[in-house]
């Protein structure tokens, strides 16, 4: 597995203190992304990791895993070296460390993934395909799939939808992807817009005017909680 860079972060990758693995290589092309350092699939400064020297890492850090701590994989896109992905899950689970990924959504194995992860994050980016295309560089057929089957589980569940203006800041869209499912499960986070990564793109970066206001966010929030969604803030 490609590290990019590794941490402790506590509460914004799951619950507790969590040793955090950023991994190298993404599918998705997002144009506001945050780390774009981590896209390609290959990366001088990304250092190979195998299975086992993960779970020797984290067996040395679980003094660190207070308020339910924990290992959680990000990205980049964790969920592209599935095999390792699953191997190390398992081999987690079987020494008793809670797991948590950030995701996404894009894997057609993802509903296999998940079955070994305690707490799941995926991202709703866009609700329609084409927008999807043009703003992420592929459609979003798998992510809906999985994202239908996922909450059809029952399973907790943690969506996060970046709100970008001009983008994705209309709520009706994905009030009507929620409607008539089971949602009881499952809580959303609305994460504003924000220029923290734009620095680091070494090509154009081409949102000009994303940022989405106060009352935008307060409007979104509540067209998913009259449907009876559930929404956080972290």
């Amino acid at each position: 597995m490609k590290i990019l860079q590794k941490g402790f972060n506590y509460s914004q990758d799951g619950p507790g203190n969590r040793l955090v693995y950023h991994l190298q290589g993404c599918n998705f092309r997002c144009k506001w992304c945050s780390n774009p350092e981590s896209m390609p699939m290959n990366n001088p400064k990304a250092k190979d990791y195998s299975v086992d020297e993960i779970v020797s890492e984290v067996q040395r850090s679980r003094m660190m895993f207070f308020d339910g701590g924990g290992v959680t994989f990000t990205g980049g896109e964790c969920t592209l070296p599935a095999d390792e992905l699953i191997e190390v899950l398992r081999k987690l689970k079987a020494i008793g460390i809670s797991t948590a990924i950030e995701t996404n959504g894009s894997n057609p194995r993802l509903p296999e993934i998940a079955k070994l992860v305690d707490y799941l994050i995926v991202d709703f980016k866009h609700f329609d395909s084409e927008s999807h295309k043009k703003w992420i560089g592929t459609g979003n057929a798998q992510v809906l799939k999985n994202l239908e089957q996922l909450i059809a589980s029952g399973r907790e569940l943690h969506i996060r939808i970046p709100l970008i203006k001009g983008v994705n800041d209309e709520a009706d869209g994905f009030c009507e992807f929620f409607k008539n499912k089971n949602t009881d499960s499952i809580d959303v986070e609305i994460l504003p817009y924000h220029e923290f990564g734009k620095d680091k793109w070494t090509t154009e970066y081409e949102i000009t005017d994303g940022f989405v206001s106060d009352e935008t966010v307060r409007e979104f929030n509540k067209k998913l909680n009259d449907i009876g969604i559930k929404t956080i803030r972290t």
